[in-house]
């Protein structure tokens, strides 16, 4: 484990977390507009059966519910992982200077982030902070195998600076 920063307390981590809501919301609903659109298109094509209520119809057909369950719970993994493959923080992290790393430093990779991202149970991995006050370590760092640091202002800020 790399010991140039400390491991981020529960309160820090659930402070970024409701930052990264508002833009996970964000990106929920944007995909859901864009797929409501894409079934729009497929009933305007006749690939789809004409239906007067297409909400009620991908409801009732499992195809299309799988396919939206899984195009939500993708956007939102793909979200988590590119931001902390490539600076370690995602905008809540970086307003509460918080970063993802390896246990000896380095950014994390694709599968880690993927790992990190579902296993973190919506949230409720970090809840395990709560009571690992020995280490400081979520669900979600023991199973990909990361650390979530606190960082000062200046590290926060060279992190912010070097992605220009």
């Amino acid at each position: 484990m790399s010991d140039e920063f400390p491991r981020a307390g529960f309160w820090r981590r659930f402070a970024s977390l409701i930052y990264d809501s508002l833009v996970v919301i964000s990106l929920s609903m944007l995909t859901a507009i864009l797929y409501f659109a894409a079934i729009q298109a497929l009933i305007a094509l006749g690939v789809i059966a004409k239906t007067d209520d297409p909400a009620a119809f991908i409801q009732d057909s499992p195809l299309l519910y799988g396919i939206r369950s899984a195009l939500f719970i993708g956007v939102n993994v793909v979200f988590f992982a590119y931001f902390w493959t490539k600076s370690g923080q995602t905008i809540g992290m970086r307003a509460w200077r918080l970063k993802v790393q390896t246990r000896d430093g380095a950014l994390i990779s694709w599968p880690q982030a993927v790992i990190r991202s579902l296993s973190a149970l919506l949230g409720l991995g970090t809840l395990v902070v709560l009571i690992d006050f020995k280490n400081k370590r979520a669900l979600q760092d023991y199973i990909s195998k990361t650390d979530m640091v606190s960082l000062t202002k200046e590290e926060n800020k060279r992190i912010y600076q070097s992605l220009d």
